[in-house]
């Protein structure tokens, strides 16, 4: 059997799943298969994937095009990073960021001064063959130590220890994120996507809403989200409200609102299945505009037909062979605000992604959860 057909490949014991699609450029556009929606959506600050691969480059690319803004990684970091893999397995760094200006000042609460943090970080590891993922998800309270970087306009801040992870974003934008990332893993970043708050809230009030069934009642008023034990088709506030809660649920961790994370977006996949934007060409049309409009990507995925293309390739991607597991990390003893890196365990995961291999069950077994899980379930 191929080494990239092998049942296990990409699966952890323990992890919990969920799955995406893709479609290779030139290929007849079909309706997305179950796989194929739940890798587009496997990080909600991904979520414009999910309608990019489906439109083509029909007679809304060149508007579309238009809407998509990029930064060049390469040209920004040099050749000074991580070996590309030569087998055909891709990282992408995927980031939800909360400015705090335009369309998100309302939205992202905390600090009205314009700036921005990536509020939400994963590694999505593609496996050769594209038939496997993994998504690593980084607590954005992870105590690191931040690499030199330049920002956007040229401004060189010196290297910092011990800092917040989500201080990279802030700090040098998308290129320090990327560069952070690749210094605490050592594994290349082949592409980069970043959605915005306002972008993501719009998307899921285009789907109409989402619905999720909550275990628990979840009162948390810094990210303005009440909701009752019960079944409920959560608007994009709301849905921006449980993805961004931390207070309201768990021990009231990052942790605990990665899991929610985590379970919101299997509910997402479940909606997009059901409400069949491909049968409504209106509704087609506002999830990519909005879409292209929100999400920010490197400069090889800068456009709708290259996004479509990557999109499309992810489509043998079934949603039993998606792995999603937290970077293994333990409460900081002097700040239970904070959490620091479970070196040992984080290097197994990092190293068996630079490998192509699957994520071993050890890496992330005894590590801090957030305890939140169970929560929230697909409606």
């Amino acid at each position: 059997m191929p080494a990239d057909s092998t049942p296990d490949a990409g699966i952890a014991d323990e992890a919990t799943t969920g799955g995406s699609g893709r479609r290779a450029k030139g290929c007849r556009r079909k309706p997305p298969s179950k796989g194929r929606r739940a890798v587009r959506v496997a990080a909600w600050t991904a979520a414009g994937v999910v309608v990019l691969g489906g439109t083509g480059v029909g007679y809304l690319y060149f508007k579309l095009n238009g809407n998509i803004h990029s930064v060049d990684i390469d040209q920004a970091l040099g050749a000074h990073r991580p070996t590309k893999a030569d087998n055909g397995s891709e990282n992408i760094l995927v980031l939800g960021s909360d400015s705090r200006s335009g369309g998100n000042k309302k939205l992202g609460g905390g600090t009205d001064d314009g700036s921005a943090r990536s509020d939400t970080a994963m590694v999505v590891h593609l496996y050769k063959g594209h038939k496997r993922a993994s998504v690593v998800s980084i607590p954005r309270d992870t105590l690191i130590d931040r690499p030199e970087c330049t920002d956007a306009k040229g401004a060189q801040h010196p290297a910092q220890s011990q800092v917040m992870f989500n201080s990279a974003y802030s700090t040098g934008g998308a290129a320090c994120a990327v560069k952070t990332v690749e210094s605490m893993t050592g594994v290349r970043m082949d592409h980069y996507l970043e959605v915005d708050f306002s972008g993501f809230k719009q998307l899921i009030d285009d789907l109409g809403g989402v619905r999720v069934t909550t275990t628990k009642d979840i009162d948390d008023p810094n990210s303005h989200l009440n909701l009752k034990s019960g079944a409920h088709t959560l608007d994009g506030t709301q849905a921006l409200g449980l993805v961004r809660t931390r207070h309201g649920v768990g021990d009231g961790s990052d942790l605990g609102r990665i899991q929610l994370q985590q379970a919101f977006i299997k509910a997402l996949v479940h909606q997009v299945e059901q409400v069949g934007v491909l049968s409504s060409p209106t509704k087609l049309y506002d999830l990519a505009d909005t879409a292209t409009k929100s999400v920010t990507t490197d400069s090889d995925l800068a456009s709708v037909k290259d996004l479509a293309s990557f999109a499309g390739g992810l489509k043998g991607i079934k949603p039993s062979h998606m792995n999603m597991v937290t970077m293994p990390v333990e409460y900081d003893p002097s700040d239970p605000n904070r959490v620091i890196v479970q070196q040992e365990k984080s290097r197994l995961v990092w190293n068996a992604l630079k490998d192509d291999r699957p994520i071993p069950a050890s890496a992330v077994k005894g590590a801090a959860t957030g305890e939140a899980k169970g929560v929230v379930e697909t409606s």
